[in-house]
């Protein structure tokens, strides 16, 4: 059978970087097919050339057995190809609506928006998702999970009959999760053809008829789901055994670094109290909008609280702003990397350097000698792909943008670090990597806080859990006292009708 799409001899490179070195894929129609690999593997690079947001350096595109010589953006979507990236492409500021059907909006007779219309269009495209979302929305006020199902939505409005799925599920929760799967089943009952990447192997497992795997930009293999397990998967994108998916370490807890007592901001999160030691990780989990990252914010002063105490070192402190926070020597890795973590435009350098302007430069002189010494150090213990420090952050893959935010706040050496999901769009080799990062944090004498969507990964990697429902901290229990199924008993809330 003739494939529905088939790249050959796919080759791009940036300033410094060969991102594919003759890339061959291929995609049956109906079939999902998963593109697996590290970051900076190339999966990403290869998808927007298919987009038309790239023009490969060399190879040859075919659709339906005929050769595509014009690849631009609008002519790929006119041949049926609909993207979701790893990185969402919303406008905040407008609706639901205007973002699902923008620059397809339905007129009136007059030429004018068909408001009605349209929004009748998006509950139409949001309804196999049962959220709560009303047309009329602003992006800008949903979460990330809610983002990310509206960027879904928008690729299938398009009536693509190739859909390239790019860490879809990222920022979604388990319920949110099972609903895109349904989804997926249905397109591919109805004769669409997925190319899915991800992370996460037990969905590519779960979903994929082939799985297709590149390392450093070039193919390495091509499998039935069935020829391949975990660990042969893993050994193929990292190029060798991976013996400890959760590394282990002998923590030796100390003093109460940071401690929080009845923290409360009025419709965030109320009564919050909990403590987080040097020497420990305190893992943080519950379900999106629980208020996990809401409390964190709060204490680190992008939020003002209503009432409660926050302690250093056993002394009250006022955390007036962020700065304020950095300079008490509190660090937080956030959640969305683009918007909160990295200026694009800059270098590696520069990017590490916005942390520790006060720490390395005297009478307004940057040591930049330093800086560049410390940054190449994590470079090299992080496994970043950048050719060097001062290549712009925006020509990295996502997976090396997320290391870049963990290195700026690792060469600050602060008391509290707070990692709100660090291992999002992580390679499962470069997630080892974090963790034993975030262990030699600990080690030598910080307090690190660890929010994560992945219930296996607080699970192994915490010494200490605190479970979150509706902005509440309602169980806190040391590694090894529950298991995954009583954490998310409280993580829904079914522990206050056991109650009752």
């Amino acid at each position: 059978m003739e494939p529905l799409l088939k790249m050959t001899g796919i080759s791009k490179s940036f300033p410094g970087v060969r991102a594919l070195s003759d890339v061959s894929f291929d995609l049956m129609k109906g079939e999902l097919h998963a593109l697996v690999g590290e970051n900076g593997a190339g999966k990403s690079t290869l998808m927007k050339i298919l987009s038309g947001l790239y023009k490969a350096d060399e190879g040859d595109l075919y659709l339906r057995g005929e050769k595509i010589t014009n690849t631009g953006l609008n002519e790929m979507i006119h041949h049926g190809i609909g993207v979701i990236y790893q990185e969402l492409n919303l406008i905040p500021y407008l609706s639901v609506s205007e973002n699902i059907f923008l620059g397809r909006e339905p007129r009136t007779a007059f030429g004018t928006i068909d408001w009605p219309k349209m929004h009748a269009m998006t509950k139409e495209v949001l309804a196999p998702f049962k959220l709560n979302i009303k047309p009329q929305q602003k992006v800008k006020a949903l979460g990330a999970a809610y983002q990310q199902i509206i960027e879904i939505a928008k690729a299938l409005s398009l009536k693509a009959e190739i859909l390239v799925m790019d860490e879809p599920t990222a920022a979604l929760t388990g319920n949110e999760v099972d609903r895109l799967f349904d989804t997926i089943k249905e397109l591919k009952e109805q004769g669409v053809s997925i190319i899915y990447i991800s992370h996460r192997l037990e969905e590519v497992h779960l979903l994929a008829d082939r799985i297709t795997i590149l390392r450093d930009g070039q193919r390495v293999i091509t499998k039935n789901r069935g020829d391949m397990d975990n660990d042969e998967m893993i050994k193929y994108m990292v190029g060798r055994v991976l013996e400890e998916q959760y590394p282990q370490y002998d923590s030796q807890p100390g003093d109460v670094v940071l401690e929080v007592k009845n923290l409360t901001k009025h419709g965030i999160c109320e009564q919050v109290s909990f403590q987080a030691r040097a020497g420990e990780i305190l893992g943080f989990v519950g379900l999106v909008g629980a208020g996990r990252t809401e409390i964190m914010q709060t204490i680190y002063g992008y939020r003002k609280k209503d009432s409660g105490e926050i302690l250093l070192d056993g002394k009250p402190v006022t955390i007036k702003n962020c700065q304020d926070a950095v300079l008490k020597g509190i660090g937080l890795i956030p959640e969305e990397r683009k918007q909160q973590g990295l200026v694009l435009g800059m270098s590696v350098f520069d990017n590490a350097a916005l942390s520790v302007l006060d720490l390395y430069s005297t009478l307004g002189v940057l040591h930049r000698k330093k800086i560049t010494e410390e940054v190449n150090t994590m470079i090299d213990g992080m496994n970043i792909k950048t050719p060097s420090v001062r290549q712009l952050v925006v020509n990295l893959s996502g997976g090396n943008q997320q290391k870049v935010v963990l290195a700026k706040w690792f060469i600050r050496h602060c008391k509290v670090y707070i990692f709100d999901e660090p291992t999002r769009g992580i390679d499962v080799g470069a997630k080892v990597e974090i963790y034993r990062l975030m262990q030699n944090l600990a080690k030598r004498g910080a307090a690190v806080i660890m929010i994560s969507s992945e219930l296996p990964e607080v699970m192994n990697i915490s010494d200490k859990i605190a479970v979150v429902f509706e902005g509440k901290v309602v169980k806190q229990f040391n590694k090894g006292e529950l298991n995954e199924e009583q954490v998310m008993e409280y993580s829904l809330g079914l522990h206050e009708k056991r109650m009752a």
